[in-house]
């Protein structure tokens, strides 16, 4: 499977100007040569559906990723609440109810125009500082309406999401949902809360949780090195739901060991394959599996 990574369900969802977007229908034929060409050479296209919040209008990281100002070409954010995520940027809007449903119904209509441009599965990032992560935590939201406080009020806008999307996206394709399973910060989402929204989320027919971690406070200590994540998945399995694990995962050994010892359902690799794209085939190869090369390359096998 080729994940499509973090595209915009409104244009003021985008994390930089330079966003992938599916927040109108003139964006279906070009995600869909996307789907055609991932098709053809036989693996599967799912798409991340994403609004990147308080996180949003940022430059590029190759120029520096600051957020942008109206000068600059940056435009307003929103979050649940009035606080920026650095110190300096500008203060996001805090949506009103009425927002709240329109952010809802893009992301339903979102969904409805990855269904016709063919991809078969569809992500929910909810993850790393971006809005609905941005309204899971007690740090970002100081709501102190029915999306604000307690559990059930803080997961409400993801749960509201989850439940528009399903009404448009068929049963039998996959439904994903990345979550940071933990913010490493005191006061904040932690794993037990996680565990306990993979009850709900299973109950509500969400087929996997995309474990990760981080990225809603700046200056968080994270641990990061080999393997660092899989402990969350391993825990939120735990509840029935398949999971999936991410992070510093680079040698095909060490993703094979993970799904051996039931530590997650799948493994899913970013930066390792923007540097080896070729990864899949020397991962077959060193696992003593056989897989089908491109013709092209059949005299490199």
């Amino acid at each position: 499977m080729i994940i499509v990574e973090a595209t915009a369900v409104t244009p003021e969802g985008r994390i930089t100007p330079a966003d992938l977007g599916i927040w109108k229908d003139e964006h279906i034929n070009g995600l869909n040569q996307i789907v055609s060409f991932i098709h053809r050479h036989g693996s599967i296209a799912g798409i991340q559906l994403a609004h990147a919040g308080r996180k949003a209008s940022c430059a590029v990281p190759v120029d520096g990723g600051k957020q942008l100002t109206d000068n600059q070409g940056g435009w307003q954010t929103i979050a649940p609440s009035e606080i920026p995520f650095l110190e300096g940027d500008r203060i996001p809007e805090s949506l009103t109810k009425e927002g709240i449903l329109k952010v809802i119904e893009r992301f339903k209509a979102a969904a409805g125009r990855a269904l016709i441009a063919g991809f078969k599965v569809v992500e929910i990032h909810s993850a790393h500082g971006y809005l609905l992560q941005e309204f899971l935590s007690p740090i970002s939201n100081h709501r102190t309406d029915e999306y604000g406080g307690s559990f059930e009020n803080r997961t409400r806008l993801l749960r509201e999401v989850v439940g528009a999307v399903k009404s448009v996206w068929p049963t039998e394709n996959p439904l994903f949902v990345r979550i940071s399973s933990i913010e490493w910060t005191d006061g904040g989402w932690t794993i037990e809360e996680s565990v306990k929204l993979a009850y709900v989320l299973k109950d509500m027919g969400v087929d996997l949780m995309d474990c990760s971690s981080g990225g809603n406070v700046h200056n968080a200590k994270v641990p990061a090195g080999p393997g660092f994540q899989v402990p969350f998945s391993e825990a939120i399995r735990k509840t029935g739901i398949l999971t999936g694990t991410v992070g510093f995962i680079t040698k095909p050994v060490q993703a094979e060991s993970i799904l051996q010892e039931d530590k997650a359902d799948l493994v899913l690799l970013g930066r390792e394959l923007l540097r080896n794209p070729y990864f899949p085939l020397t991962a077959a190869k060193e696992l003593g599996e056989d897989t089908a090369w491109p013709v092209q390359y059949l005299r490199s096998k």
